[in-house]
């Protein structure tokens, strides 16, 4: 980031923090004067999940352009804290420099790391640090949104957890307990308790969960890149039947499943 060559990044950001306060003033516009911290945070949200959708694109101009649509959400939000006196701007980058070079002891400090695994394990330990030290958060798992989609939110929390010694010794002890579950879910399933059959399957999506934190894949994405890849096939299927003139409805399993393999063989 070339933030001090010409300066032209440093005006571009006022200005952008400029126009947002124009918005915002009684002069502005009515819709952004209503805007509240809460009505911006589903909108970060949103915004978040789009830079995601951009970056699997692999697309240089729509990763630019969602990133712009985040960054005016987290400016946005910004000024209305400014506003009512609570932090701004120039406090918000200040708290997050001081955090990056607490959090990398091993760039700015004496700390010694040989892996990226060590780096992970020296992040989980200062962030631990941070919460004893913080009266606000004496919940070990309050600093997780419970907003979050349920895979990456079970993630971060066994992940926390483990941090304190819960979890398997090794990754064949979690791959026991998915065996183990999934005879549990079967029981479920033989008795018809619809109560009894949705905890069965919980536990088995929490603990696969754990698996992938074994093996160091996240959750989300891989799920996230499966449904992608089922669209993808699916479509294929769906164009394949519309050259033979027909639809979805006119055909049947054994035909959608020859053309799914034919996709799969073709790696879509």
């Amino acid at each position: 980031m070339q933030i001090k060559k010409d300066g032209k990044t440093m005006k571009n950001l006022k200005e952008l923090t400029d126009l947002i306060k124009k918005l915002r003033a009684s002069d502005g516009c009515p819709w952004d004067q209503k805007q509240t911290q809460k009505d911006l945070g589903k909108y970060i949200l949103e915004e978040a999940y789009e830079v995601f959708d951009a970056l699997e694109e692999k697309t240089p101009q729509a990763i630019k352009e969602e990133l712009g649509d985040l960054l005016f959400q987290i400016l946005f939000l910004t000024e209305i804290n400014e506003e009512e006196g609570l932090f701004s701007l120039s406090d918000v980058v200040a708290e997050i420099r001081k955090k990056m070079i607490r959090r990398h002891p091993h760039v700015f400090g004496d700390k010694k790391v040989i892996s990226v695994q060590e780096v992970k394990e020296n992040w989980q330990k200062i962030k631990k640090m941070e919460r004893k030290n913080n009266s606000n958060q004496n919940d070990l798992f309050a600093h997780v949104p419970r907003i979050l989609p349920a895979l990456k939110r079970a993630q971060k929390i066994t992940a926390i957890a483990a941090t304190y010694g819960f979890d398997w010794p090794k990754t064949n002890d979690v791959w026991e307990k998915i065996q183990e579950e999934i005879k549990e879910f079967a029981a479920a399933l033989k008795s018809g308790n619809r109560d009894k059959i949705e905890e069965e399957l919980g536990d088995i999506l929490f603990t696969l969960v754990n698996l992938s934190r074994f093996v160091r894949v996240d959750a989300e994405t891989a799920l996230m890149k499966t449904t992608n890849k089922f669209l993808r096939r699916f479509s294929y299927i769906e164009k394949q039947l519309a050259a033979r003139g027909r639809s979805l409805e006119e055909t049947d399993l054994a035909e959608m499943d020859e053309l799914w393999k034919k996709a799969k063989e073709m790696r879509i």
